[in-house]
């Protein structure tokens, strides 16, 4: 503790050993030498106003002279400030410091201890194995973190960045020599190489990496996170932004991906982890996989019963009521992997289950359940394997229940032999939720009884994630009521949305008669469904006259033609935002 005691006795603050190294004035150091002071003796902080009467006296206010010092020392880092708030120091105001509590920070106490900050290495050797040199490099994540840190207080340029810098530029050549020393194969710089990243796509590579060994909450997955990481300045995140975004070198060649999930302020945000086939080959490189994945989309080829659909629209894509819309929000969240990571630690959760939920979208036609399901499964970053329950029902006796059980028997070998977790769609199940015959009844009713018991046991049984379509929640049963814990409401769509609808299905660059107004064909009480049918049957009607231009009058005929039922077509079972 030589240099502790040297900076406290010394009366020439200046002729003390660490005064140099300080970079700030003999006033600075004195505020520094009190505080020191007053953390031996158990007072960790000390408001600026109350340090700077205690230095200067109170009684003529010379000590407001001196508030400029203490932000001085906090922009170098050798203090730091202890408010409820968050400050940001360069935009900081003399005054708004006046009650503010400050403290040594543990950098300046390391300095005051060993007398230097200067960070010594010890002698270039090779590396022993692969997490000998994982552990550098994770050191190397540390300090992008620390140097993030520092600029989001507004510090940018002070003293302690440069410090950290310093310690990088050392880390990161010691990490080459030591590399170009080593003989063994050391499994994560042979895939730097293999894949030729960049230097700020190792950076982000290293920090997701990172956050799988040390298991944490996901601090360092979130986009902006990352960005910030490599970032020294607002161009430089928006120009590293397209390292993370669809058509980026890591998502392409699938070194990285991501999971959407929608914010608490409505928006979209991206999670970004380390795909499975790599992470294995990095942790646990002695093991080698001699069986390659199955494609879902080379066995669905095999079986006639579902549908596989790659979805091409997100969430942000669909126009749902705003209650409906918070509602898939509250359900995005608890799907999210941290909350089911968290469950897992909780004890709620099996660990061995992954995410699964039993979810109903009930309402009328078109108003976009079925895209709904799609949407929030691009979101998941997940294949849907749809099945139309119309199916189901069959003229022989028995091969119903044989049906149900061969849907979820499907869904199970296919999910077990591509190792994969498709969301399985079941559209217009009406005819399995609805309330069963009581008594005796027909053998029909019998039958379709026995139906529904069976897929009442597949659904309690299900692991993964379901989503069921109906029209209507009333008629459902009890029972199945209760295995579904989401229930989520498809309203039809109020004046607004319907403009909204209405402006984005349209045709873009087709001639409109002077003064048409989409308010009036918003007007009409008409689902997202119908408008794509009603835009669908103009066009073509206006193609096929001389002139070509789209007249209010022929939308409002086709409307009234829709709501007078005078025809019959299918209706889109949803709505997007182009």
């Amino acid at each position: 503790m030589k240099y502790l005691i040297d900076f406290l006795e010394n009366k020439i603050i200046e002729e003390t050993h660490i005064f140099s190294q300080l970079k700030c004035t003999v006033e600075e150091a004195k505020i520094l030498q009190l505080l020191t002071r007053k953390f031996l003796q158990s007072q960790e902080d000390v408001i600026v106003a109350e340090l700077l009467q205690e230095l200067y006296g109170s009684d003529d206010y010379s000590y407001l002279g001196h508030f400029g010092e203490v932000k001085t020392l906090l922009e170098l880092g050798w203090i730091t400030h202890h408010s409820f708030t968050p400050l940001k120091i360069s935009e900081l105001s003399h005054l708004e410091l006046y009650n503010t509590p400050v403290a040594v920070t543990s950098v300046f106490m390391k300095l005051l201890e060993e007398g230097s900050l200067e960070m010594t290495l010890p002698d270039i050797k090779p590396y022993a194995d692969h997490l000998e040199y994982l552990q550098d490099q994770f050191f190397r994540i540390e300090l992008y973190q620390k140097m993030s840190i520092i600029r989001h207080s507004g510090n940018e340029h002070s003293l302690g960045i440069n410090r950290i810098q310093n310690k990088l530029d050392l880390l990161e050549k010691r990490i080459d020599e030591r590399i170009a020393q080593t003989s063994l194969d050391v499994v994560l710089d042979r895939f730097f190489k293999q894949k030729k990243l960049e230097p700020k796509e190792q950076v982000i590579f290293l920090a997701l990496l990172k956050e799988e060994y040390s298991a944490t909450e996901g601090n360092l997955r979130e986009m902006n996170t990352l960005i910030d990481l490599i970032s020294f300045d607002d161009y430089e995140r928006i120009k590293n932004r397209a390292l993370l975004e669809d058509g980026s070198r890591l998502i392409n060649e699938e070194v990285i991906d991501y999971e959407e999930m929608l914010n608490p302020f409505g928006g979209i945000s991206r999670a970004f982890y380390i795909v499975d086939e790599v992470l294995q080959s990095i942790m646990h490189p002695q093991k080698k996989k001699k069986v390659r994945k199955l494609k879902l989309d080379m066995l669905i080829k095999e079986q006639e019963i579902f549908e596989l659909i790659e979805p091409t629209t997100s969430l942000e894509n669909v126009v749902l009521n705003p209650s409906t819309e918070q509602t898939l929000s509250n359900l995005m969240r608890q799907l999210d992997r941290e909350v089911i990571a968290r469950l897992h630690e909780w004890g709620v959760k099996d660990k061995k289950a992954g995410i699964d939920a039993r979810i109903i979208f009930y309402g009328p036609p078109g108003t976009g359940k079925t895209l709904t399901a799609h949407s929030l499964s691009r979101s998941l970053k997940r294949q849907v394997l749809s099945f139309d329950c119309s199916k189901i029902l069959s003229m022989y006796v028995g091969e119903s229940e044989k049906n149900v059980r061969k849907i979820f028997d499907t869904y199970a070998d296919l999910t077990r032999q591509t190792k994969t977790e498709p969301i399985l769609l079941l559209n217009e199940a009406d005819q399995f939720l609805s309330a069963r015959s009581a008594g005796i009844g027909s053998s029909a009713d019998q039958m379709h009884n026995q139906m529904q018991n069976i897929f009442l046991e597949q659904i309690e049984k299900f692991q993964g994630i379901l989503i069921a379509t109906t029209n209507l929640l009333e008629n459902i049963d009890q029972a199945f009521s209760r295995r579904f814990n989401y229930k989520i409401e498809f309203k039809k769509p109020d004046q607004k949305q319907r403009v909204t609808l209405w402006n984005m299905m349209l045709p873009k660059n087709a001639p409109y008669e002077k003064g048409f107004n989409v308010e009036k064909l918003a007007s009409y009480p008409l689902t997202g469904g119908q408008i794509n049918l009603i835009v669908k049957n103009t066009a073509y009607q206006v193609a096929a006259r001389s002139e070509g231009t789209f007249r209010l009058e022929d939308f409002i005929a086709e409307i009234q033609k829709e709501r007078s039922g005078s025809f019959e077509g299918e209706k889109s079972m949803g709505f997007i935002n182009r």
